[in-house]
């Protein structure tokens, strides 16, 4: 046999022999990782099935119309577009988004085509502000200006 050819034999399996232990190592880690991966999703269901239990009982019963359950303003969620509000709120909602910052009740009055002039045209408006940010679909600041939620 040649010597040197079975140098080389030799030095090649050498090269393999260590390639295959990084593999081994390499399987090893990715195994303990995709076993901590599966822990971390059933861990995320379980408390996702919780918030959502949660969440369920927390919000507010529907009122009764007619025998019906109805919300008229639900409550803001992925789920649940603007769509799902009446006209004059989805009107309110684009004019506090249109506006170039926070706005005052007035402001988002004169916006829609409400007298300003008139407080008791005022009042029903920011009712409905309010309304809508108890449902979380606006946001009320200290001083009074209601914003759109980030």
């Amino acid at each position: 046999m040649d010597p040197e050819l079975l140098e080389r034999i030799t030095a090649r399996r050498a090269e393999l022999d260590e390639l295959e232990e990084q593999l081994a190592k390499q399987l090893t880690q990715v195994r303990a990782e995709r076993d901590e991966l599966a822990i971390a999703e059933r861990v995320l269901e379980r408390v996702s099935e919780q918030l959502a239990d949660e969440r369920a009982s927390a919000a507010p019963a529907p009122g009764q119309v007619g025998g019906r359950a109805v919300m008229l303003i639900p409550h803001r969620t992925p789920d649940i577009g603007e769509t799902m509000l009446l006209p004059d709120y989805q009107r309110i909602l684009a004019a506090v988004r249109q506006a170039a910052g926070p706005v005052m009740t007035r402001q988002v009055g004169e916006m829609i085509g409400v007298d300003v002039t008139v407080r008791s045209k005022l009042e029903p408006l920011r009712g409905r502000l309010v309304r809508l940010v108890d449902r979380g679909w606006l946001r009320k600041l200290p001083d009074g200006r209601f914003t759109t939620r980030l």
